[in-house]
């Protein structure tokens, strides 16, 4: 059987020498292309050849849509607490234990103030690194307390969803999440404060079920998954051939779930412009307070 293994080099020779290529190169998972990494990493994360929009860590999702890609975190501090003592075939605190060394996150989501576009703004964007972005406790603890924070500050929520779900590993506790959130978010409504949703893929389950789908402005990447179980499950329980594309930011767009499709790479533009548009605050009366700030502080 050893003639069918899959025998994988990292080194090629180049002349006299050996030239290490692990890591040079990534397979389109739209396209099959193969692509130099460092083209598509300058692209945004996006296929160049075919605008896949790969996935990206909570970090870098930060760093670019943030102004000067710096941002001020709260809520650093919680971390999940294994209640159920929840055991498959490993232990559920094994398993956040491994997470946590993998990522440098306590959990599946970063909670920040930040700056985009010279507007104020709360944020919080989950992890998908991290368990699959699974909502349990302290992930619908820290995004309920981002959207108190957002409302005690008269300033817009921005959430970034990526995530397959409630964490099966917390039961009814993670469930709860959703209530507790949506709840937080019904307050910031009735303040007046924007909140805009932007959908990334995958976006599924429990997330999708809840706070996802509740901004003023919901607000999707291309050709995200999006939706509450996977095509796949539903082909195999309705036992009908589905549409194509279907739970795609395309075909939710054209069914009235999202209001944007939006490429990663006018992402920020077009959430400032949003943000501008329901705050009534115009890029040159940003730059003017901010200008008086600062000149203020000096």
């Amino acid at each position: 059987m050893s003639w069918f293994r899959k025998q994988r080099r990292a080194k090629r020779p180049v002349g006299d020498r050996e030239l290490d290529t692990a890591g040079l190169w990534t397979k389109c998972n739209n396209c099959r292309e193969i692509v130099y990494r460092k083209e598509i990493l300058r692209n945004a994360s996006v296929c160049p050849k075919c605008g896949y929009h790969f996935r990206i860590s909570a970090n870098e999702r930060l760093a670019s849509l943030c102004d000067n890609g710096t941002w001020t975190e709260f809520g650093a501090e919680l971390a999940p607490v294994d209640r159920l003592q929840f055991r498959d075939q490993k232990r559920y605190t094994e398993r956040l234990a491994q997470y946590q060394e993998r990522t440098g996150l306590k959990d599946a989501v970063i909670t920040a103030d930040a700056r985009l576009h010279d507007l104020e703004v709360v944020m919080a964007v989950m992890e998908y690194s991290f368990m699959g972005g699974s909502m349990g406790s302290v992930v619908g603890e820290k995004i309920a307390r981002a959207a108190e924070r957002a409302t005690e500050r008269r300033v817009p929520l921005i959430v970034v969803s990526c995530s397959g779900g409630a964490r099966m590993q917390e039961g009814a506790q993670s469930l709860m999440q959703m209530a507790k959130i949506s709840a937080a978010l019904g307050r910031l409504r009735a303040a007046g404060i924007p909140f805009i949703s932007v959908l990334t893929d995958p976006t599924t389950g429990g997330v999708t079920a809840s706070y996802a789908m509740l901004g003023d402005v919901n607000v999707a990447e291309p050709r995200a998954l999006i939706g509450f179980a996977g095509p796949r499950v539903i082909e195999q329980t309705i036992r009908e051939k589905l549409p194509e594309g279907f739970q795609r930011s395309e075909f939710l767009l054209e069914h009235g779930m999202l209001d944007m499709v939006v490429p990663r790479s006018e992402l920020k533009a077009t959430l400032a412009t949003t943000l501008r548009h329901l705050t009534g605050k115009t890029a040159a009366s940003v730059a003017a307070v901010t200008a008086a700030a600062e000149q203020a502080t000096s």
